[in-house]
């Protein structure tokens, strides 16, 4: 049995995230304070009790998604060598770094409130969109783009999550105006995320500086176990190869479904995914249907991890 390990990104958190953990493991509630002591605000109430309009700012949405990711995982009891590899979708890469030993939560959490500060602040809300296209392949969807930013604006692939499901990211109107092209080709759905940047687009390439700046200062480790990164899906072993990668994926698409593929392919049998939502292990099953994976995000989930992890 090889397990891998996944954290989800951005689109997964949801009010009342990491309150059952919370109210039940000190594990759980001390991670929730060490966020606030570094962010300097209540992220446990905003997690708990919303506004879920600024829970789904990406400035706040960063950490508390990540904050919740770690709690989960200590409350786990931190198992990194019970695994083979490691994964984080978009942001979840900061929380698999920290899963893997190479980045402190302390530096993380306080890193990831800047990127999400730094992705708003390069595209300022209302100009910038994402939308999810299925039921079309890669070469289709890379084709519409390629059309709507002649005809309209910047418009790119962003994430590559499965077969026949791909986000694009871009300018809004860009973004619409791929929809429509979309809808026009027959796909099955063409949907605008709500989300309030661009990521995983060339609009984010001041983010990438900003946010590369910030990296420089941090003494980050080698991982205790390879991580396969979303910007090349190759594994990685080093702070180095970590630390460019979390820069480059700002402004370039995720390679997920190439992730999921290259992970089986080193034998991983069994993936667990680590924190709040079910939204990893449903295009996991889409990559193949066959794949088995388990969810870790309440106190339920804890204890069948656990079981299976001993």
């Amino acid at each position: 049995m090889s397990i891998a390990f996944l954290f989800p990104g951005q689109g997964s958190q949801s009010l009342g995230m990491g309150k059952a953990l919370f109210e039940e493991f000190k594990v759980a509630r001390d991670v929730f304070a060490e966020a606030e002591k570094i962010l300097g605000f209540d992220l446990a109430a905003l997690c708990f009790e919303g506004p879920e309009s600024k829970l789904n700012k990406t400035e706040f949405t960063q950490p508390a998604l990540l904050t919740a990711s770690i709690a989960a995982w200590r409350v786990l009891g931190s198992p990194i060598n019970k695994g083979s590899l490691v994964a984080g979708h978009s942001l979840g890469e900061f929380t698999a770094l920290v899963a893997a030993g190479a980045l402190s939560f302390s530096d993380a959490v306080r890193l990831v409130h800047l990127r999400g500060r730094f992705m708003q602040e390069a595209v300022p809300e209302g100009q910038g969109a994402m939308a999810a296209i299925i039921g079309l392949n890669r070469e289709e969807v890379e084709s519409i783009c390629a059309l709507a930013t002649s005809n309209t604006g910047i418009v790119s692939p962003a994430n590559y999550n499965g077969p026949s499901q791909i986000v694009v990211s871009g300018e809004i109107n860009a973004v619409k105006q791929a929809m429509t092209f979309a809808t026009e080709k027959g796909a099955k759905l063409s949907v605008q995320l709500a989300v309030s940047v661009p990521s995983h687009s060339p609009l984010m390439k001041d983010a990438c500086l900003r946010l590369s700046a910030e990296l420089e200062k941090i003494e980050g480790e080698n991982l205790q176990k390879p991580l396969v990164n979303n910007l090349a899906a190759k594994p990685i072993e080093t702070w180095k190869a970590a630390k460019a990668g979390l820069v480059d994926q700002l402004s370039s698409p995720l390679l997920w479904e190439e992730t999921i593929v290259l992970m089986q392919a080193q034998g991983v049998d069994q993936f667990i995914e680590v924190g709040p939502g079910r939204i990893l292990s449903g295009l996991l099953k889409r990559i193949d249907r066959r794949a088995k994976v388990m969810n870790v995000e309440d106190p339920k989930g804890v204890e069948q991890a656990r079981a299976f992890l001993n």
